[in-house]
């Protein structure tokens, strides 16, 4: 792995060597033509992976980022997809990596985006997120900035795999504030970050983060690496009732808590994380709908955390944006998803067809196949009050590529009782 600068060894020893992404896939086919639901159809916001280069080494990183990507976009060929983003209807781009700032042209990324008028947006770890980066990142035209913070100090430098990345999170905060950069922080909740949320929310509020996003650790890269990592599905009925007493807490401060599409669903506490939304819940996974993954070599997925293996649509060296977006197949799944798709506990829910079985992602790097989501909160208390529970074992490793996954066995027992 080519090593990045300053300290090299973490809380969990050595860096982890990262693996070499694939070239992408090319040729990919395309429908003769556009539908008209295909054509209703337009992403709002767009995640764009800037570059897999990372200066960490987190444990749940489901890229497995670190190195390059062999054939990443050249400054013209992301000045061009910009132009498309923003003839597409796109409104907002948020730059993610790997790490973003890691590209020499991101900022110049960010002023064509702002020049094209979209907001450009930044998630970052923070590790060298400097004063110098974050005034040039300001100037540049970026409008907000979310930092990833993960526990108090030494969960935090656990999980990022570096000693000093919570302190360096919080200079990251501080620099872009002073840059005059509104920021919000984002959390993945984890058996390990779980018990330490109030903490995180009294860093987060005392650092003058807007909103808090809030998203459970999923299966897929590293973290597929580490079973004991993840969440069991009954451990979500601590989790909410967690996140219900945070949220007053939230509204107290001013802070808005912000769910990620993998958290929640239709349980007591969904009016506190989505009662601001236009319907007020979750209206399932919006990959293909409302939103677009970008790939630093030009790869365009629905959703930025699927598996590219399974869910690239086409490469815009190869077709226009707007091309891939309404003829891709992987693209037209989600907008034609029915509860016919569904299966297991999701088949016969009462909310499947609204939900339509949740986050796709997250189902597919647990089971191998999306439609059946165990992590919700719904599912979680309707089996508690049948005295069930759902436990997941891993039984296939993932094969340690970027944006790989493994497949678990879900098994269904009595909950113990308590006392």
């Amino acid at each position: 792995m080519d090593s990045p600068p300053g300290d090299r060894r973490g809380a969990r020893g050595r860096l982890p060597l990262a693996p070499r992404a694939a070239p992408a896939r090319r040729g990919l086919p395309l429908a003769d033509a556009a539908r008209p639901i295909d054509r209703a159809h337009r992403p709002i916001l767009a995640v764009w992976e800037l570059t897999l280069a990372c200066d960490l080494a987190c444990g749940h990183c489901g890229s497995r980022a670190g190195r390059a990507r062999p054939d990443e976009l050249t400054t013209d060929e992301a000045f061009d997809l910009i132009d498309q983003l923003a003839a597409l209807g796109v409104l907002e781009v948020v730059l993610i990596g790997g790490e973003a700032y890691l590209r020499d042209d991101w900022c110049e990324l960010i002023r064509r985006i702002t020049a094209r008028g979209m907001k450009a947006l930044l998630t970052t770890g923070g590790r060298q997120l400097t004063p110098a980066r974050a005034a040039a990142a300001a100037a540049a035209g970026l409008v907000s900035a979310s930092v990833s913070i993960d526990g108090e100090a030494a969960t935090h430098d656990a999980l990022r795999g570096v000693a000093g990345a919570h302190a360096a999170a919080l200079a990251a905060l501080r620099a872009l504030r002073d840059a005059g950069v509104p920021v919000s922080a984002n959390t993945q909740i984890n058996r390990r970050s779980a018990p330490e949320l109030p903490a995180i929310l009294e860093t987060v509020i005392a650092h003058g983060a807007h909103s808090w996003q809030l998203q459970l650790t999923v299966a897929m890269g590293r973290a597929a690496d580490d079973p004991a990592l993840l969440l069991q599905p009954y451990e979500l009925l601590e989790v909410f009732r967690t996140i219900e007493a945070l949220a007053a807490r939230c509204r107290e401060a001013d802070v808005v808590l912000w769910p990620g599409n993998n958290l929640g669903y239709f349980g007591p506490t969904e009016h506190l994380l989505r009662g601001t939304t236009p319907r007020g819940h979750t209206v399932g996974c919006g990959a293909g709908r409302g939103g677009l993954g970008i790939e630093a070599d030009g790869t365009i997925k629905g959703c930025p955390s699927l598996a590219t293996a399974t869910w690239a649509g086409g490469n815009v060296r190869d077709a226009r944006l707007v091309d891939i977006w309404e003829r891709a197949a992987p693209l037209r799944v989600m907008r034609d998803r029915t509860v016919d798709a569904l299966w297991g506990f999701c088949r016969t829910c009462y909310y499947a067809d609204v939900c339509k079985g949740g986050c796709t992602w997250t189902a597919e790097s647990l089971l191998g196949r999306w439609g059946n989501n165990p992590m919700c909160h719904h599912r979680a208390l309707e089996l508690e009050r049948q005295g069930l529970r759902e436990r997941l074992v891993q039984v296939e490793r993932a094969p340690g590529a970027p944006f790989d996954h493994g497949r678990f066995e879900l098994i269904v027992e009595p909950a113990p009782r308590p006392g």
